[in-house]
């Protein structure tokens, strides 16, 4: 009885193994549509890669890098994106059953009654497979594949996705930083004013400073008064906006302590390589690569319609009118369905459909040469901050020592009554300005860093999540 069941098995697993050529076009990845260099010239001594170099390397600052922690733990776009990248294998897991048969055990009876009131048993077991396609032109093979490349490139933008959150919980760390700097600022700046002030009202009351004085030093000191109001509520923003990246409310000790003075990365250039390198070992790339490969692969799906759809149902079992006679010598039976199924005519149906999967794939082909440009113009647009960038601070320290010198001449010339409270007052202003451009130029700067970090790829060869291979 054992050949009844084995024959059906063993004769779908042959026109299994038989087939399964697929009609999808040789892929070839598109030609960069970029220059075969940056536009910055580099210097020789920046060595460290960023996609060797793993975010807890990079970044030095502690209480960063316990945020960004934290963040990549507790933040909800991320866990979208890995949730994402679990449907898309669960997706592919179903496509890639429909390639083997599946095989279905059953156990049933019959019952008739018959005229005279007689009544008849029918009992059965089989085991068998139902409507298994075979896939002699690849049909299933291409949607399988097609279903692979999306699961891949979902896992590579759960890849970006942690990326960008980590150079948006620095970025953030940084600004939160430079407003509470400025925040000092302003209230030194109030306290300072508020002294001239009061100066000058004794100057005045003195006969010796003017009701215009008197009134250019309240100005000023409104003024501060307003900058230190809408700094207030800036930090409070900031930091509001920390937590949200964060995913969990923070505590004071969780905020930035130093300025924009103190650098929260190393210092050490990044190496910027080739563009051929570089861009194509960033995940937003190989997302858009994944999806031209899957649309690729939908190609020829759609040229297999075209072709004789075969389905084989088999069966074998046994059959007894006697329950006990089950499985005994000479109740075997089995069944063996064949059916070609012959598209002749569609009104244009699979010729459309083909048609879909073709422009899907040019489309899909313009998405990744506007992905590699995009990157491309990430890192030179980092690359040509960084170059100036260090120029800007250094003149940006010099203007503010530059202004201070001014201030104190400016009081000297006052107490003296070379100048009027105007000259002090402008000194005052100019400091303030040169001040608040240091800080955004230290911003800037740092900035920058974890910009171009995060444009040539940080972290992606370094501990990058690695999906599951199918074969």
């Amino acid at each position: 009885m054992t050949k009844f069941f084995l024959m059906p098995i063993a004769l779908a697993t042959s026109l299994m193994l038989g087939g399964c050529a697929s009609l999808a076009p040789s892929y070839e990845r598109p030609a960069a549509p970029v220059a075969a260099r940056w536009p910055v010239p580099q210097t020789t001594a920046a060595e460290a890669k960023a996609a060797d170099l793993g975010w807890r390397e990079f970044f030095t600052d502690p209480r960063l890098q316990a945020l960004i922690e934290q963040a990549l733990a507790n933040n909800r776009d991320l866990r979208v994106a890995v949730l994402n990248v679990q449907r898309a294998q669960a997706q592919y897991d179903v496509q890639q059953a429909d390639r083997l048969p599946g095989v279905n055990a059953g156990l049933g009876q019959t019952a008739q009654r018959a005229p005279g009131g007689s009544i008849s048993r029918q009992y059965s077991a089989t085991l068998g497979v139902s409507a298994y396609e075979l896939d002699l032109f690849g049909r299933v093979k291409s949607l399988s594949d097609a279903a692979q490349q999306q699961y891949l490139a979902t896992a590579d933008a759960s890849h970006s996705a942690q990326i960008s959150l980590v150079a948006q919980v620095a970025g953030s760390y940084l600004t939160l930083a430079a407003d509470q700097e400025r925040l000092r600022l302003a209230e030194q700046t109030l306290l300072a004013r508020q002294d001239g002030l009061r100066l000058t009202q004794r100057l005045q009351g003195a006969g010796v400073a003017s009701t215009l004085d008197l009134r250019q030093a309240e100005i000023a000191a409104e003024s501060s008064q307003t900058d230190l109001a809408s700094l207030t509520a800036q930090v409070a923003q900031d930091r509001n906006a920390l937590e949200l990246l964060v995913g969990q409310p923070l505590g004071a000790a969780q905020w930035p302590v130093a300025g924009t003075d103190a650098p929260v990365t190393q210092l050490a250039e990044l190496s910027a390589g080739l563009p051929s390198e570089v861009l194509l070992a960033r995940p937003d790339v190989q997302q858009a690569e994944r999806t031209l490969q899957a649309a690729n692969a939908n190609i020829g799906a759609a040229r297999a319609a075209f072709f004789p759809h075969i389905s084989l149902t088999a069966s074998a079992g046994t059959a007894s009118s006697a329950l006990d006679g089950l499985f005994r010598a000479g109740s075997g039976v089995w069944s063996f369905v064949p059916q070609v199924s012959l598209p002749i005519f569609d009104a244009g149906r699979n010729k459309a459909n083909l048609k879909v999967a073709e422009v899907d794939r040019d489309i899909a082909t313009a998405q990744y040469e506007k992905a590699v440009q995009s990157a491309f113009r990430d890192v030179a647009d980092a690359l040509a901050q960084r170059a100036t960038l260090g120029q800007q601070v250094a003149s940006q320290q010099r203007l503010v020592a530059q202004t201070q010198d001014a201030l104190r001449l400016a009081e000297a010339r006052f107490r003296q009554g070379l100048d009027d409270r105007l000259a002090t007052l402008d000194a005052q202003r100019s400091l303030y300005a040169a001040e608040q451009g240091l800080i955004s130029t230290r911003l800037a700067q740092q900035v920058n860093r974890v910009t171009l970090y995060k444009a040539l790829g940080g972290g992606s060869g370094a501990g990058a999540p690695a999906p599951q291979s199918a074969s």
